[in-house]
């Protein structure tokens, strides 16, 4: 059982998110159908799991990101390689004007793809390998959208509040101390999934400086995104968005004025166009959520700045 490339759902939409449960793979069935779409080093390293949980959670996350992608571009899913940057960040081979990121919980997998809308013509499709070779089989990441995804259980939320210090500014700590307690588990969950989302998107992992990274909240409909000049960043060009799932708060960022072609641009920076699937199992058909229209922040181009040091 292999779900079938390029079967684009939408077939316009620049963004995605794709969405599987590790429960779906109690089944031994599914779970080697999983197993057979990942190569041989994700195969041995989802074998030295020491539980059967954490196994499941790692085969759906790595089979979801396949799977997504196939459906985008026209290459089998067991056919997609990845390339990670010094960090750790992944990009797909071939080079096809892909960006995707993912993240799991031991409940819920998550994947994004954000897409141009023409494709590469050195692009390969299914059945037709590039030459190892040439510069296409080469190629890095090309210039395009920068994206990030995380998720995390509700059940983390109060595990996060003694974590305050560790990992919250000073201006984002002094407003969730101004909350009422019973507030700040959630407030912290934002926090911390808008922050890990942020940094996915960067790139470079936890050589960011947590501390130097500001969500801060001005009323239920409205948030501000400052860095420090640390961070080396221009906060004006990201947009955000938080909305909850089954249990679970799911925060994404998107790197709106990287876009590559000036048809995803007005997308992703007015109306951050989301289309939202879930596939069960994850080799499965997809289904198309109906969430409503998640808010996208800050909603003004002009609510971020660099704080001074």
């Amino acid at each position: 059982m292999e779900a079938a490339a390029g079967k684009n759902p939408t077939g316009s939409s620049a963004l995605q998110l794709w969405l599987a449960y590790p429960s779906d793979l109690v089944e031994p069935a599914i779970e080697e159908a999983c197993a057979a779409l990942l190569d041989d080093a994700e195969r041995a390293r989802a074998a030295r799991f020491r539980f059967a949980r954490h196994r499941r959670e790692y085969l759906a996350t790595h089979a979801l990101a396949r799977v997504a992608l196939s459906h985008v571009h026209p290459l089998p899913p067991h056919a997609w390689s990845f390339s990670v940057n010094q960090y750790g960040k992944p990009s797909p081979i071939p080079e096809c004007g892909l960006r995707f990121n993912q993240s799991n919980s031991m409940e819920l997998a998550v994947c994004l793809i954000a897409r141009s809308i023409a494709r590469p013509a050195a692009c390969p499709v299914a059945g037709i390998a590039a030459n190892p070779g040439t510069a296409d089989a080469k190629a890095g990441p090309a210039a395009g959208v920068e994206i990030g995804v995380d998720v995390e259980s509700f059940a983390r939320a109060e595990q996060i509040v003694p974590l305050a210090s560790r990992v919250f500014s000073a201006a984002e700590r002094a407003q969730l101390d101004a909350l009422p307690a019973a507030e700040r588990p959630d407030r912290a969950l934002s926090l911390w999934t808008l922050k890990e989302a942020y940094i996915k998107a960067r790139g470079m992992g936890l050589s960011l400086p947590l501390q130097g990274i500001s969500f801060l909240f001005d009323g239920p409909q409205a948030m501000r995104f400052e860095v420090e000049p640390g961070v080396d960043d221009e906060p004006r060009r990201w947009r955000f968005c938080r909305f909850d799932h089954a249990g679970h708060r799911i925060a994404l960022a998107v790197d709106a004025n990287a876009a590559p072609s000036p048809e995803i641009a007005p997308e992703i920076a007015a109306t951050g166009n989301l289309e939202i699937f879930e596939v069960r199992p994850p080799l499965g058909p997809p289904t198309r959520l109906a969430l409503g229209s998640p808010a996208w922040f800050p909603i003004s181009a002009n609510s971020g700045s660099v704080r001074e040091a």
